[in-house]
């Protein structure tokens, strides 16, 4: 309102609910000087009186009284709006499947309050019912809209209609809304808004009369409009201004006809209807529909054709009585005007309203409302009327240019937020797309148990020389056979874990970790990664080494830019709390899991044709003192260097292990059928190396290679004949034999050996083969003989710790004994 603002005074407070007071549900009524409230549990009432209303000073709270439950006349659950009619109290009842109007003789003051017998009852239109409890309907939402009309001609007081949601239209709008019959009876009424939008209208003196008549009492229900959304306030007002002015000063006992029906829905459509005439005289209803800021809470008419709504955030007012001329000379002059094409809502300043009433009827020429806010505080708001509704002004070239650049500054700012709004949601809708693909990955690899993974990681190795130096190098290969692609988020991790990181657990050193960002990796495409495995700073390859590859995908790169924009100056854009961003950096996916060791690692030089003959391989760096050493050393003379003297001196270093021929013909059968057995089981070990196709093509059962420090190994495979384990007779097996002047490279290469014999007893042992009879007390003597070896090196070693070098050398010797008749066991396996 323009002009002055409005002066607002609480009368009392209401508990309300954590949260506040929801929208629907709460009621005021103004009577006389009584206000009856109900906020949703209890129905009270408010005593003011006239002298308390006007006072500046009037801080004190009205007196609230609670009516006690014993004056409830209709207990009915399923009631849920209900309205009074002269004698007739009409009530909305919700049945489980339909709405169900009931008509009842209202009690007389002094009788037994509860009503009369019931006098009439209508269904009205189907509803589909919440989910709740089976054969029970659910409470709606948004509960129905009841109040009477009354033609102009009807004896109903006034005071009544006004009590308790009612008003009187005009003679020509009600008769255009509800045709002659109503018109003719001079019936009032009973005009209902749904939730689902429908407005309808039962003419009550037909209803009663059709209790003791023929017909369908259904027909008597009139479908006015439908405002597809749930509809929370119905009304009238006077919106001609020459009557609205004369309707200010009516008398007590007077009462005011209205020419305007309004009626409100909850997300805001507003609608009117007024009777004006058409472009050929004739008197039509004039239907508008107006859309205003919702969601709409509550509404009230007031005079002068103002209404109020609620809204969350605002108290707004709106002018009906500003309508068009009549359309044509031909028409009275004292005819009715038009709707206005669009109305400018005003805001009073004041929020939370919940529920509302308008009382016009002031002598100071203003209006007065009685709102309930969302916290259950009851006011007053007492408004100037004279003060005009805010219209368009007069603008100067001045101010419109200025105007004008606001407008335009207002448009430039809002084309700016949508483009940076724009840019999160699409920011957001690849995060979503991606967090798709990886959900589909993460499924299709974890569900795919035993067959073939979708996306996978296979390892290869190979000696590459860097410089002067040889390098073992591995090859990762991803590939992926799945429909999915691995984009934005994804990382290939390769873990290189050497022997000593794996068997010392308190050593110092670590894992080394390397991370391959996976790019645009589509259906049916494959990266290689290559990558040093040894030798280390030392000088020395610490074999077995195990090569793990993991899938990574991180949530925090693809979420946490989503929710947090990296456009950090965006003024539009909210920076997302910390707390919603995921608390997991991301997502593992293992792959798998190669170990490399001593067989796969060496080298055949002599294998290569004269002509084609690689040069050997070398060795670890050499110290440079030695390196001098050895070439100040006598042409001639021999070489001095430790490895020299201990191939020179020392016998090799054999380890040995003995397989069940039969048990080797049924783990080689498949590729190597017509292959000698010795050949094919050293072709089988010597599979990952890189010289295995030499080793078939050449049949070889024997080969002399070379370790990564430069030690000789020498693999021999030859068939035995095992003559002291079986009563029946010898067993033929294969002894596979590995010599080398290297003890370390000989308990390397042994222990590769027995790697892939216990993996090929475990795939032989769930094919159910049987073991033959054996010799129970020789293999029990042969366990013995091992337990006193193992005692025995423990002695040994013990005894190392704490004698002088003169004595550990003796020891030292017999140890190595020891290990010697340990690694050529007596046993076979099976």
């Amino acid at each position: 309102m323009a002009g002055a603002a409005p002066r607002v005074r609480y009368l009392a407070g209401f508990c309300c609910p954590l949260g506040g007071l929801a929208a629907g549900k709460p009621r005021v009524l103004c009577h006389e000087a009584e206000v009856f409230l109900s906020t949703g549990s209890e129905l009270v009432y408010v005593s003011t009186s006239q002298d308390d209303r006007d006072s500046e000073d009037g801080d004190q709270p009205s007196p609230v009284i609670p009516v006690d439950p014993d004056a409830c006349i209709l207990p009915d659950a399923a009631l849920c709006a209900f309205t009074l009619l002269d004698s007739v109290l009409v009530t909305l009842v919700q049945g489980p499947a339909r709405w169900k109007m009931q008509l009842f003789e209202q009690p007389c003051p002094g009788e037994d309050p509860r009503p009369g017998g019931q006098i009439g009852e209508v269904e009205l239109s189907s509803y589909t019912p919440p989910a709740g409890v089976p054969g029970k309907p659910a409470a709606p939402h948004f509960l129905p809209v009841l109040c009477s009309v009354s033609p102009s001609g009807s004896r109903v007081p006034h005071d009544l209609l006004g009590g308790s949601g009612g008003f009187t239209l005009e003679d020509a709008l009600f008769g255009l809304l509800f045709g002659a019959d109503a018109t003719l009876l001079q019936s009032p009424v009973v005009l209902c808004g749904l939730p689902d939008g429908q407005l309808c209208c039962v003419i009550l003196k037909a209803l009663v009369t059709s209790r003791s008549a023929p017909g369908d009492p259904n027909a008597l229900v009139k479908i006015l409009h439908h405002l597809e959304e749930p509809v929370i306030f119905i009304g009238a007002l006077k919106t001609e201004p020459q009557a609205a002015e004369a309707a200010e000063n009516f008398l007590p006992d007077e009462d005011v006809h209205c020419d305007c029906l309004v009626a409100f829905g909850h997300h805001g459509r507003m609608l009117a209807i007024k009777a004006s005439w058409d472009e050929s005289g004739k008197l039509v209803p004039e239907l508008r529909e107006y859309c205003l800021p919702g969601p709409v809470l509550c509404a009230a008419c007031g005079g002068g054709g103002r209404v109020y709504h609620s809204t969350p955030s605002d108290l707004c007012v709106v002018d009906l009585s500003r309508g068009s001329t009549p359309l044509g000379p031909e028409q009275p002059e004292e005819g009715p005007g038009g709707l206005p094409p669009m109305l400018c809502p005003a805001s009073l300043n004041i929020c939370s309203v919940v529920s509302l009433s308008a009382s016009p009827r002031t002598h100071e020429g203003g209006t007065k409302l009685l709102a309930l806010s969302a916290k259950g505080r009851l006011m007053t708001c007492s408004l100037d009327l004279d003060s005009e509704m805010p219209g368009p002004a007069r603008m100067t070239t001045e101010s419109a240019g200025q105007k004008i650049k606001e407008l335009l500054s207002g448009i430039g700012n809002i084309s700016e937020r949508v483009s940076f709004l724009k840019k999160a949601v699409d920011q957001r809708n690849k995060a979503l797309t991606s967090l798709n693909e990886a959900m589909n990955v993460s499924c299709a690899l974890l569900s795919s148990g035993t067959g073939p993974r979708p996306i996978s990681c296979t390892t290869s190795t190979t000696w590459s020389r860097l410089q002067t130096q040889d390098v073992l190098m591995a090859t990762c290969v991803l590939e992926n056979s799945s429909s999915f692609s691995l984009d934005q988020g994804w990382t290939l991790c390769i873990q290189v874990l050497t022997s000593s990181c794996a068997l010392d657990l308190d050593s110092a050193c670590s894992a080394i970790t390397y991370t391959i960002p996976v790019d645009q990796l589509g259906p049916g495409a494959r990266r290689e990664v290559t990558l040093p495995l040894g030798p280390g700073e030392n000088g020395g390859l610490d074999l077995p080494v195990t090569v793990s590859c993991t899938l990574f995908y991180s949530l925090r790169e693809v979420v946490g830019g989503a929710l947090a924009p990296s456009d950090s100056e965006d003024p539009f854009l909210d920076e997302c709390p910390s707390d919603v961003l995921p608390e997991q950096e991301g997502v593992c996916l293992p792959l798998s899991r190669h170990t490399v060791d001593m067989l796969q690692c060496l080298r055949f030089p002599g294998l290569a044709p004269p002509h084609t003959r690689a040069p050997s391989p070398l060795g670890p760096t050499r110290d440079p003192v030695a390196t001098f050493l050895e070439t100040c050393r006598e042409p001639g003379s021999q070489p001095a260097g430790p490895a020299s003297l201990r191939a020179e001196y020392l016998p090799p270093s054999v380890a040995s292990i003995k397989v069940s021929a039969e048990l080797l013909r049924a783990a080689l059968k498949d590729g190597h059928s017509g292959v000698p057995l010795c050949c094919a089981t050293l072709q089988w070990l010597l599979a990952e190396n890189a010289a295995v196709d030499v080793v078939r093509a050449r049949a070889l059962s024997s080969i002399q290679g070379v370790a990564p420090d430069g030690a000789n190994v020498h693999l021999i495979v030859r068939e035995v004949a095992m003559t002291d384990l079986c009563p029946a007779g010898p067993i033929q097996a294969v002894e596979i034999q590995v010599e080398s002047s290297s003890l370390a490279d000989i308990c390397r290469a042994h222990h590769a050996v027995v790697g892939r014999m216990q993996t090929m007893v475990t795939e032989q042992a769930t094919q159910g083969s049987s073991a033959p009879d054996l010799r129970v007390q020789y293999l029990r003597q042969i366990h013995a003989n091992h337990e006193t070896l193992l005692r025995e090196v423990q002695t040994l070693r013990d005894r190392l710790c704490t004698e002088d070098e003169a004595s550990s050398c003796a020891t030292a010797q017999r140890l190595l004994q020891v290990y010697r008749q340990l690694r050529h066991p007596s046993l076979i396996l099976l």
